[in-house]
């Protein structure tokens, strides 16, 4: 038994609490006698103890009430009860009021040992677990990932365990959700994370132009391969590769891909040679695999060789939590691009962007953010400045229509016209409007070949 296991033993009976300390000391725990709740009470706030063992039934405060305070001030340290009445309401508002176990008395020791080495073993556990959470947490380096939502923090233990493994993962999510930034953070917090990092979108190219991006080719493979090539999963050799959109790839590169899986080398376009490569490969997709496989659209084999650890990122209208977390980080982040200076959102505003179901997922949010930050004439984005399917509001000229062509430059321009036009022409004054310094608005109408009125 561990020397350094202190019990605690509360019981108002000193005949049963001296045999309890006598036994107990006898299988090695170091210990502590109290007659009374309240003294066990001021006890545990003094030092601390890896178990309590307290009977229920005592002058002064009962066991029950001293539990409570005791959890109140210390909810990891665990208690057993202690009852002379086979009671199922005692036993279950012990429970209820944190209790691990109840025990009956005349105490069965054998059955007394077990539970105290059961509840010990669960702290023990407990607290390896807390330790280890900390210790990933403190070291894991969450770049771009916003979110404190329930779904985001089990995600970000997830990642904190897997990243350091040599892992294949795929990456599954509605389109918007930052696929690839779980990727980087992947790459980022392995032990890989000093080379290189190497990202393809598999839908955005051809199946040959992909064969060649992924596998290199030789001299004179295809027409207009002037030069040897090398592909970009050599690229990413003692790194990592994201295959980001792998549902789209073809059945035959599919084939290719599985070999690179289970061989760890790869055949260069036009080659008869192989090479080796030393890479983690990360995958994405938005589309159901296993729906895909069942249709004979994806390979059952390279389906199982990617779906070693599965990360299902939540869409953004099942995080609500975190909006108001993105909306600011996009909000200040497009402020400083263009020089404004911005202080938030109105009550409104937040209201219109918490109750949108966000189809688009963060990168709906972030385009929303951005295009009120470039129409924005004041220090408060309103509801004026939110895409029209966010709010309803149609401008009753036709303005919202107009503006739905218009690029985020084109956006900017008619701003600083409309926020001249409202100031007379007084640049500062159309400066403070914008939320931008002088110095800003004068760039700004020089790089849009704005003319001015009075400073």
């Amino acid at each position: 038994m561990k020397p350094k296991i202190t019990i605690l033993v509360v019981d108002d009976d000193l005949g049963h609490r001296r045999m309890l300390m006598t036994l107990l000391g006898d299988w090695g725990y170091r210990l502590e006698g109290v007659g009374d709740g309240e003294s066990a009470v001021a006890l545990c706030r003094e030092r601390p103890f890896d178990l309590i063992l307290m009977d229920v039934r005592m002058a002064g405060i009962s066991g029950i009430e001293a539990l409570r305070e005791i959890k109140a001030y210390n909810p990891a340290i665990p208690v057993l009860v202690m009852t002379a009445y086979s009671n199922v309401e005692t036993a279950v508002e012990a429970i209820k009021a944190g209790a691990y176990d109840y025990l009956t008395k005349p105490l069965d020791f054998d059955d007394l040992r077990l539970t105290l080495d059961r509840a010990l073993d669960h702290a023990s556990l407990r607290d390896e677990n807390r330790v280890l959470r900390e210790t990933l947490a403190s070291s894991f380096d969450a770049g771009g990932i916003i979110g404190q939502s329930p779904p985001m923090r089990r995600l970000m233990d997830m990642l904190s365990t897997i990243a350091p493994s040599e892992a294949t993962v795929l990456v599954t999510g509605e389109s918007g959700t930052g696929k690839e930034l779980i990727a980087w953070a992947i790459h980022a917090n392995s032990q890989r994370s000093k080379g290189p990092y190497v990202a393809v979108n598999c839908a955005a190219l051809t199946e040959t132009l992909l064969e060649s991006e992924l596998f290199g080719h030789e001299k004179g493979a295809f027409t207009g391969a002037e030069r040897r090539r090398e592909g970009r999963i050599l690229a990413a050799d003692k790194g990592t590769i994201f295959l980001d959109e792998i549902g789209e790839m073809s059945m035959a590169m599919q084939v290719k891909l599985l070999r690179v899986i289970q061989e760890r080398e790869i055949q260069p376009v036009g080659g008869d040679r192989t090479v080796k490569v030393d890479v983690r490969i990360l995958a994405a997709t938005n589309r159901d695999l296993l729906q895909e496989v069942e249709r004979k659209a994806f390979r059952q084999d390279l389906y199982y060789r990617l779906n070693v650890v599965t990360l299902a990122l939540p869409p953004l209208r099942e995080r609500q939590e975190d909006i108001p977390l993105l909306a600011g980080h996009f909000l200040a982040k497009f402020a400083a691009r263009n020089g404004k200076r911005i202080k938030g959102f109105t009550p409104e505003a937040m209201d219109r962007l918490l109750k949108h179901p966000w189809p688009g997922n963060v990168r709906e949010l972030e385009n929303a953010v951005e295009r009120a930050v470039v129409l924005l004439i004041g220090e408060y984005v309103s509801e004026r400045e939110l895409p029209p399917a966010l709010t309803g509001l149609k401008d009753g000229a036709g303005a919202e229509s107009r503006l739905s062509g218009m690029t985020l430059e084109e956006l900017e321009r008619l701003a600083i016209l409309e926020a001249l036009e409202e100031a007379d022409g007084n640049k500062s004054e159309a400066a403070r409007r914008l939320g931008i310094t002088r110095k800003t608005m004068h760039a700004k109408l020089l790089k849009y070949g704005v003319g001015g009125g009075p400073g």
